[in-house]
């Protein structure tokens, strides 16, 4: 694609982003870092699931710098991840391992430990709370220290208590009623260092999802389960809580109890359910179900419930539905590729749309040309 060089541009570019700047700033007010941290907790998580780097602290500059943009956010924190170096890989981590704060089933009323509800809007009425119009901190220190007191916890006191739970999934295998799933020992691909290439392994598919954005993963999930697919899925089991993180020695080989633990990152996991028809012997027909797995970063758990689904779909490839199609699902929900593809449109393409002008033009003549010589031929 030909481009035509601009002279004198220098200028102008460096004022488009003082008056960016002063956009930022002209009502007289400075975010905080902390506050952002502090009280957009959603959109931290988003950005940090869709930019693959868990730090809550650079998030929310990302977030300030984009002035809540999540794409821009996304590509600021992605460009920033790139010049990291990659000192150290984690060992494996068991999802059972998850200090939970939340977990919960659709399938099933009862199961072991109980469900816990945690914090979610789930139960809200959904109405604006005017209250928080004119929230001060004190009213928020009081109200904190009050449910502090109601809960039993004292944080200068007593600790919270850790939970851990075996998987729902796991009884039912028990119970042989779904697939055993055993351990798949080989080394995933990275997407961040090599390109994708069809067919794609789950890895890499796995990668793509949790990077994908929240919006576009979404409406794709959305689509399988209203029509194209057909999935009709059921939450095994949803979890919400902190993943302890390890590394071994870096110098030296030693036993799993040498490992270093390096800290905690937030998660949300979903394990679904989806019932398929299985052909047996001689014809018959029997429900079995199949199990959709989704994982990001932070509670975000209306995209891993749709992750979840779509690596259903993409592990049942169909090229009758989109949802079911690896390279439109993967090729379209990057929020970077998209969003930077979309953006390119405002540069210039003098030189391609004058090409096609001048052949608009050309038609143009034509067609009157003819149109006179015809009337000319009737005269």
């Amino acid at each position: 694609m030909g481009y035509v060089a601009v002279k004198g541009g220098t200028i102008a570019i460096e004022e488009s982003i003082n008056r960016l700047t002063s956009e930022r700033l002209q009502k007289g007010l400075v975010l905080d870092i902390k506050n952002i941290e502090a009280g957009l907790r959603g959109l931290i998580d988003q950005v940090m699931s869709e930019s693959s780097l868990y730090h809550e602290t650079l998030a929310a500059l990302a977030i300030k710098q984009a002035e809540g943009n999540p794409e821009e956010a996304v590509f600021l924190l992605r460009a920033y991840r790139s010049t990291l170096p990659r000192k150290h890989y984690s060992k494996v981590i068991e999802s059972e391992e998850i200090k939970v704060e939340r977990r919960i089933s659709a399938s099933f009323k009862d199961i072991p430990g109980g469900q816990l509800l945690g914090a979610t809007t789930d139960y809200t009425h959904r109405l604006l709370n005017f209250s928080l119009m004119n929230e001060s901190e004190k009213e928020a220190q009081e109200w904190l220290s009050k449910f502090n007191e109601e809960i039993g916890h004292n944080s200068e006191k007593s600790e919270i208590i850790s939970l851990t739970f075996p998987k729902v999934l796991d009884y039912l295998r028990e119970e042989g009623l779904i697939a055993p799933c055993g351990n798949n020992d080989v080394e995933p691909h990275d997407v961040t260092r090599k390109s994708l290439e069809f067919p794609s392994s789950r890895s890499e598919r796995l990668q793509i999802l949790t990077r994908g954005q929240t919006g576009a993963v979404t409406s794709l999930a959305y689509a399988s389960i209203r029509g194209y697919g057909a999935v009709h899925p059921t939450v095994g089991e949803l979890r919400v809580g902190q993943l302890p993180i390890h590394i071994s020695h870096p110098f030296e080989l030693g036993e799993e109890e040498d490992d270093y633990y390096i800290g905690e990152v937030k998660v949300t996991e979903v394990e679904m359910l989806i019932p398929v028809a299985v052909e047996r012997e001689y014809g018959e027909k029997d429900l079995d179900f199949e199990v959709g797995y989704g994982l990001c970063f932070g509670q975000n758990e209306t995209k891993a419930i749709s992750m979840s689904i779509l690596d259903y779909s993409l592990e049942h490839p169909n090229h009758a539905f989109p949802s079911h199609n690896e390279e439109f699902v993967l090729y379209h929900i990057d929020s970077v590729e998209s969003t930077g593809f979309i953006s390119h449109l405002k540069m210039p393409h003098y030189v391609t749309f004058q090409s096609k002008l001048d052949s608009v033009r050309k038609t143009k003549t034509t067609s009157k040309k003819d149109e006179v010589s015809m009337v000319e031929q009737s005269l």
